[in-house]
């Protein structure tokens, strides 16, 4: 799978974390930032060229991080054609994919492990999106 991912400070050492991840497993990974530690960064900076990105079609799905995963969703969810999942869950992984046909996966790096983001993450990927009645609730949204 073709991934993008990003995150700001504080979400700096899961994203590196999860890139790893995901480039050992086989997908395709492009870093949007930030590369470099900068306490001052924003997550705005990261976010919106990595939805953008996965919105036009350049990218299979996106991974987000910040320290909570609210800043990078509501960043995220601001581009048409992109449905962002704040994850925390087992649950939400496998539901925001099964019903809402999710593109992108946010998390937060001061909220939770690496080894559960990981969790969520692999729950996500191989999650496949139901369709049906679901799909005509994902139109009403595109269609705003």
């Amino acid at each position: 799978m073709k991934i993008a991912i990003a995150g700001d400070h504080g979400g700096f050492e899961l994203k590196r974390t999860l890139k790893s991840y995901l480039v050992e497993n086989g997908h395709e990974v492009q870093d949007f930032g930030a590369c470099e530690f900068n306490a001052e960064d924003g997550f705005p900076d990261f976010a919106l060229p990595l939805a953008r990105a996965v919105a036009n079609g350049d990218f299979d799905r996106g991974v987000l991080v910040c320290g909570s995963g609210v800043g990078v969703s509501i960043a995220a969810n601001k581009v048409k054609g992109i449905r962002a999942v704040n994850c925390n869950s087992k649950e939400l992984a496998e539901l925001s994919r099964l019903h809402n046909n999710t593109n992108v996966i946010c998390f937060g790096g001061r909220l939770m492990t690496a080894e559960q983001a990981i969790e969520y993450l692999d729950i996500w990927l191989n999650t496949e999106f139901l369709g049906g009645k679901y799909q005509t609730r994902n139109d009403v949204l595109d269609n705003l």
